[in-house]
Parts: C-alpha cells; sequence; structure tokens
C-alpha cells in the first residue's frame, strides 16, 4: 500500500467515524448549559466537527495531489514499524481496559512510564515529571473545571478530600 493510498483511506474512515461521533454525541446536550457548563456531549461533538472538517481538507490535497503525502508512491508502512505501532495500540487498549477498574489517574501513568521510558527511551526523570503533572493537569481539566468525573475505580476515595476543597 502507498503512502497516497494509504491517506486517502484514513480519511474517509475518520471521517465517517467524525459523522458517527458526532450523531452519538448529539444524543446529549452540545451546548452550555447555563450555571452547569457545556453539555455532555459538547465536547465530543465539537471535536468531531473539527476532525470531519480536517477530513475533508485531507481529501481535498488528495484529489488535487497537493502537497508530498497526497503524490507519494512511497511504501506505506515497513513491516518492523508494526511491532512498535502494535506495542502502542496494545498499550492503549489495555489503559482503557484499567479505567474501570484503577481509574484515569493510576492507568494514565502506568501508560506514560511504558511510552516514554520503555517505548521512547526517555531519562526516568522526563518520564517520572510526565507521568506526574499529566494527570493533575487532567484531574483539575476534567474534574474541577469542567466538572465532567473521570473513572477512578478503587482509588475514588482518595478523591473526596480533593473534590471538598475544589467542588
Amino acid at each position: 500500500m502507498t503512502v497516497r493510498i494509504a491517506e486517502l483511506a484514513m480519511a474517509i474512515l475518520m471521517g465517517v467515524f467524525s459523522l458517527y461521533l458526532m450523531y452519538k454525541s448529539a444524543e446529549l446536550p452540545i451546548g452550555w448549559i447555563p450555571d452547569e457548563g457545556p453539555g455532555g456531549g459538547a465536547w465530543p461533538f465539537w471535536l468531531s466537527v473539527l476532525m470531519l472538517l480536517s477530513c475533508i481538507g485531507v481529501l481535498v490535497n488528495w484529489v488535487r495531489r497537493k502537497g508530498p503525502v497526497a503524490v507519494s508512491e512511497e511504501t506505506y508502512i515497513e513491516k518492523g514499524v508494526l511491532v512498535d505501532v502494535g506495542l502502542v495500540a496494545l498499550a492503549l487498549i489495555i489503559t482503557v481496559g484499567l479505567f474501570k477498574f484503577v481509574g484515569v489517574y493510576v492507568a494514565l501513568p502506568l501508560f506514560l512510564i511504558f511510552y516514554m521510558r520503555f517505548l521512547g527511551n526517555h531519562s526516568w526523570k522526563l518520564t517520572i515529571f510526565f507521568a506526574i503533572a499529566i494527570p493533575i493537569v487532567t484531574f483539575f481539566f476534567f474534574d474541577i473545571a469542567l466538572r465532567i468525573i473521570l473513572p477512578k475505580g478503587i482509588t475514588e476515595p482518595l478523591f473526596y478530600p480533593l473534590y471538598k476543597m475544589f467542588l
């Protein structure tokens, strides 16, 4: 498969997926709810709209043969790279599977440690920094600022004091 064909296939696939996500997200309110914030479907819906617009842009460039990717006849992916992509995909599936049991704020750092240290070969210092900082930022952004409570699994009781302080 060439890079050009792979780009076309992904633009179509992601465009269809965007439409599906827009449809499902619209089952919930997608606008601003007074005294509450964005409706439950707002972020997924509007991000899906942006994703669809991006897919349309890719398709327009593909048809016009504009850009290096749109004209590339090179092989899309080498066999050795498939192993790395497979490892990341498997790690993400495991991470999402862990959300229900140990919560986002345990699963996310575990994924970051695996990805950054063992796949990316980054230093332990940088890895630990991001494994701690990203969940903290995520907590304050979703749980506190947007009031979108992410799954916490068995760690939920640890968050009660934070909810009392900030909500």
